[in-house]
């Protein structure tokens, strides 16, 4: 499955202070709301939503404000957690009470953001393939190489040097031809000023594990077993710090959603499940 599995899914948009927040949603039970990550949409999500939606719930994944179908603001500095946060909280208040909230990799820095402001508004969090702090490694050197690029010549630039620098790496496989059009298309769309803040924040956002931990509400840790984002390892304390339970997803790496979707909705489930037998 991809993320043009859309034939679930109901489109809809919010109407929120920063503006129109564009997504799509399945089914009619307990709200989960899903954040996508860094150049994610709500597309990413797509594999999910059958089969939440069948167990009960109502799962709706957006675009966060400058992503894909969600316009943004033209400062980057909307962008940090604890901007985007009020967003995420608006929408969730239209769900409902007592949300379930999933976060992936970036979308987890937002979700934790929205939990710290509101703890009392979630029923858990899920942070999915994110991390405790701001990224390192090579994806923090893919966005500090590029940033350059869009400052003197935009996201179209930047799109190509980026696909340039993923075809290098060993064992690449390009997308069917269908898929690569509609992610280049989706990244065309955002807000330059969206891709620049997000990549600031993704790199300086500090550790606030421990202010989670001291909100109480039910987490958990999820990611593939061969994710290459921040490192497994990292990700395992962090859910050590927090109490939390962790989910290593078998046969995916940075996004199990869209690489093993039958896994990471049993994950979930058997998540949720449990907060309700507790």
């Amino acid at each position: 499955m991809s993320q043009l599995a859309l034939d679930r899914a109901d489109r809809l948009t919010f109407e929120t202070r920063g503006g129109l927040v564009a997504a799509i949603g399945a089914g009619d039970g307990t709200p989960v709301l899903l954040l996508p990550g860094y150049t994610g949409s709500k597309e990413d999500f797509a594999p999910l939503l059958g089969p939440l939606a069948d167990a009960g719930l109502r799962p709706v994944a957006v675009d966060l404000p400058g992503q894909y179908e969600s316009p943004g603001p033209a400062d980057p500095d909307s962008y940090r957690p604890d901007q985007l946060q009020a967003t995420v909280r608006e929408v969730a208040a239209q769900l409902g009470s007592r949300v379930h909230l999933v976060g992936h990799s970036f979308g987890g820095l937002v979700a934790r953001a929205a939990v710290l402001a509101a703890p009392g508004s979630f029923e858990s969090l899920v942070l999915m393939c994110s991390g405790p702090a701001g990224i390192g490694g090579n994806r923090r050197a893919v966005i500090e190489t590029l940033e350059p690029v869009l400052a003197a010549s935009g996201l179209a630039a930047v799109y190509a040097a980026s696909q340039a620098m993923a075809a290098a790496q060993p064992g690449y496989v390009a997308p069917q031809a269908a898929l690569a059009e509609f992610l280049q298309g989706r990244f065309l769309a955002g807000v330059p000023a969206m891709l620049q803040g997000m990549g600031r924040a993704l790199r300086d956002e500090p550790d606030r594990v421990a202010e989670l931990a001291a909100t109480g509400v039910r987490t958990l840790v999820l990611y593939g077993v061969d994710d290459d984002a921040w490192p497994t390892a990292v990700q395992d304390d962090m859910a050590a710090r927090l109490g939390a339970a962790t989910v290593a997803v078998p046969g995916a790496a940075h996004s199990p959603a869209v690489e093993n979707p039958t896994a990471t909705a049993t994950a979930l489930l058997d998540f949720w499940h449990a907060g309700r037998c507790d």
